[in-house]
């Protein structure tokens, strides 16, 4: 495959504004959806009921959950409690909605007594939503030091700002088709943010490099170069995830398909912005940012042997 990309020649960087923009009208897009249609918020943030009901015969809590689907509830979240005991955890419901939501378990094949209805408070309410903000600035805040001391400022406001564009866009797909925001998106979240950090710092490795080993080659050359050579190990670990990660949407049920499906998501959107947003903004403030053409000089090592010791170094 490397040998095919350099062989046509192909020159993406030289049309680096045009990526940018590209991926601009994607994040533009996503925070028009959470802007029109807002965050479809679960139990785990707003607060709700929670009903608890035993079963005289064995349930499927996915036969459960489809059954609570087709009267109204498609985001209520159905666990297994006890030995035959379900628990249905759903929005601010009156009493007539849990009386429809038995009668519907009861037609999934089951005798159904409820055994326990109260009211729940938000477990992830403002003061810890404010706290996962907080938190994410501040990861974001370290990402951009170490990427910052380990490449240079360029490099760090790249790839921030590409882990950012890619949180934005999955967020904004999820508004748009209504998909439930719960604890598991937040953990999957947090890993798209790993992946792409992943991703991108391989890519901004090969260009370091190969900048310190040029010979006079102008530094966008240099990054379409380095993004040409690092198709196949993007491309044979992104499949790799993906195949696991469509058997999990497909094969792993509701309560894993949401949770797959923005994992899968994050893994396309930041496979892309590392070639397409991250390196292209790096070409793009490199023009104003210059970076050193020689590899930084390692400091002299100090040896702790005393001076005519006829110690051989």
């Amino acid at each position: 495959m490397r040998t095919a990309l350099r062989r046509r020649n192909l020159n993406l960087m030289r049309r680096s504004r045009f990526w940018l923009g590209a991926s601009a009208a994607a994040v533009v897009l996503a925070v028009a959806g959470i802007a029109v249609n807002g965050l479809n918020l679960a139990v785990e943030f707003t607060g709700g009921r929670i009903t608890e009901f035993a079963t005289t015969a064995g349930l499927d809590v996915d036969d459960a959950r489809a059954a609570v689907s087709e009267v109204g509830h498609p985001n209520a979240v159905v666990q297994e409690s006890g030995d035959d005991e379900l628990s249905v955890r759903t929005g601010h419901i009156d009493d007539d909605e849990v009386i429809r939501i038995q009668r519907a378990l009861t037609g999934a094949g089951a005798d159904v007594t409820k055994v326990r209805d109260e009211l729940i408070g938000p477990s992830m309410g403002p003061e810890l939503r404010n706290k996962a903000v907080l938190a994410l600035g501040v990861a974001l805040l370290a990402q951009m030091l170490y990427l910052g001391v380990r490449f240079n400022r360029a490099f760090g406001v790249s790839a921030v700002t590409a882990m950012l564009h890619d949180v934005l866009v999955v967020i904004g797909v999820f508004a748009w088709v209504g998909k439930p925001i719960d604890g598991v998106f937040l953990a999957a979240v947090l890993t798209i943010i790993g992946l792409s950090v992943n991703d991108t710092v391989v890519v901004f490795d090969r260009i370091r490099e190969r900048w310190w080993n040029s010979t006079g080659e102008e530094f966008t050359d240099i990054a379409n170069t380095a993004v040409l050579d690092t198709v196949p190990r993007t491309v044979n670990t992104g499949l790799g995830a993906m195949f696991i990660l469509a058997a999990l949407a497909v094969l792993g049920g509701d309560s894993l398909h949401d949770f797959a499906l923005a994992l899968l998501l994050g893994l396309v959107v930041g496979t892309y912005s590392s070639a397409f947003t991250a390196t292209p903004l790096l070409v793009q403030l490199t023009k104003r940012w210059a970076m050193p053409r020689t590899k930084p000089a390692k400091p002299a090592t100090v040896s702790a042997e005393p001076h005519g010791s006829g110690a051989v170094l």
